[in-house]
């Protein structure tokens, strides 16, 4: 089994100057911005970019024609159902006149009935009054 042994001062100092180089060779080698392989490589981040913002640009178009369309939709069915309550109102109201009107003929059927039973009542009572001939106390006969 091995034995673990922690790095010294030294060799924590050295492994930290050849990471430094071997940083300093990679930005040294790296190619000039002039190149060939940078340039192409631009040129497909820009081809990238002008697609991507294309397809935002008509992303953007058909949610917005489809925000429309729906607006148009629940415009139609809110003037559909302005409609409809409308109708509804007028109907509710023609019935309601129709039952004001059952029950006014109705009261005056009532009221007739009323009306002929008392003359009926009074008729009888004038007749029985004109048979025995004579007039109670506190009545005067007409």
């Amino acid at each position: 089994m091995a034995i673990y042994r922690e790095k010294d001062i030294f060799e924590r100092r050295n492994a930290a100057n050849e990471a430094k180089k071997a940083l300093l060779e990679r930005f040294k080698t790296r190619p000039a911005a002039d190149d060939p392989a940078v340039l192409a490589r631009q040129a497909e981040r820009q081809a990238i970019l002008a697609a991507r913002a294309e397809r935002e640009a008509e992303k953007a178009k058909l949610k917005q024609e489809k925000l429309a369309r729906e607006a148009a939709e629940r415009a139609a069915r809110e003037a559909e159902a302005e409609r409809a309550r409308l109708v509804a109102e007028a109907k509710a109201a023609e019935e309601a006149k129709l039952r004001e009107s059952e029950e006014n003929e109705r009261i005056a059927r009532l009221l007739a009935d009323e009306a002929e039973r008392k003359a009926k009542r009074d008729a009888r009572y004038a007749a029985r009054k004109s048979r025995t001939g004579r007039t109670p106390p506190g009545f005067t006969a007409r």
